[in-house]
């Protein structure tokens, strides 16, 4: 659906309320997650308690807008953090943009409101000498008296490849291409429209793949490549980095931030980096602060800031 078909019947004495509960509509006709839509709603709802909630759209204004996002951070009551603060502003221009742009309104009330930036805390990679641990204490599976090159398959992916959770729960068998042409490949997909951006394929490491072939022997999976749940594998993994004696808690993010810093040392381009993650320019930005920062490199030729 077409941001002008989805506002068609709304105009700028429109009550906010009905306008809230088409862009609901729009956003569901988008494929959006069901986890995003509700956050969404539940920030531009809040504008409801703030101005009264027959208030047209057309008389809402960027002071009235500034008001209320100063009432969510000091007056209402109610923590709202600085990350929080963040995503409800990004909701707020996102809800009018589409208004504008549907021509709903004429001008974009929440054009003119402040973005509020937010660096998130450096998030907690293994060492080299951890990695080397972590990767030991899943290849003991492997050579036990019942092998499992589980632990192994599952670990080892996600150093190389620096997938997510969600990205990794939804590789097929079909997606893993042992034979492609310039080595082989994992091809990460997405079932919604709006994340077609994101797909990509990612070279596999030629150490990967005879445990790749060990756990389809020992497990025999069907179609998903790892049919469990995501809890099942993070215990997975959690186990691992016991064994392995980590005070520290491996998870399928410090996997992702592993390997990209390790890319990140290994002087990958970062651009590369930033299309084997997946992620946008904008996200990349905060992504490579980050790197910059655990990497301790000095400014250098491809890794200086634009």
């Amino acid at each position: 659906m077409s941001d002008l078909s989805s506002t068609a019947h709304l105009t700028a004495q429109t009550a906010l309320i009905p306008a809230i509960n088409a862009w609901e509509f729009y956003l569901n006709d988008q494929g959006r997650s069901p986890n995003t839509i509700k956050a969404f709603l539940s920030d531009v709802r809040l504008l409801t308690k703030f101005l009264p909630p027959d208030r047209s759209l057309g008389a809402i204004t960027t002071n009235e807008l500034n008001s209320f996002l100063a009432w969510m951070e000091k007056e209402r009551g109610v923590p709202c953090s600085p990350k929080t603060l963040a995503r409800r502003i990004t909701t707020l221009k996102s809800f009018f943009r589409w208004l504008q742009k549907g021509g709903a309104l004429l001008v974009d009330p929440a054009e003119k409101v402040v973005q509020h930036s937010v660096i998130s805390p450096l998030p907690e990679v293994l060492t080299e000498s951890e990695v080397e641990n972590v990767i030991l204490a899943a290849d003991r599976h492997r050579r036990k008296p019942k092998p499992d090159a589980r632990p192994y398959a599952l670990l080892d992916l996600l150093l190389a490849t620096g997938v997510k959770k969600s990205e990794c729960l939804g590789i097929h068998l079909n997606h893993v291409d042992l034979e492609a042409p310039g080595g082989p490949i994992v091809f990460i997909r997405y079932a919604s429209p709006t994340n077609r951006y994101k797909e990509r394929k990612i070279a596999l490491p030629d150490d990967w793949i005879p445990a790749y072939e060990e756990y389809l022997t020992q497990y025999n999976p069907v179609d998903q490549l790892f049919p469990w749940s995501p809890r099942r594998l993070e215990y997975l993994l959690e186990d691992i980095g016991k064994e392995a004696g980590l005070t520290k808690h491996l998870s399928f993010d410090m996997c992702r931030w592993t390997s990209a810093l390790q890319d990140a040392l290994n002087n990958v381009e970062p651009e590369k980096i930033r299309q084997k993650l997946g992620i946008s320019k904008i996200q990349w930005r905060e992504i490579k602060m980050k790197l910059r920062q655990l990497s301790g490199k000095t400014v250098t030729r491809g890794w200086a800031f634009e």
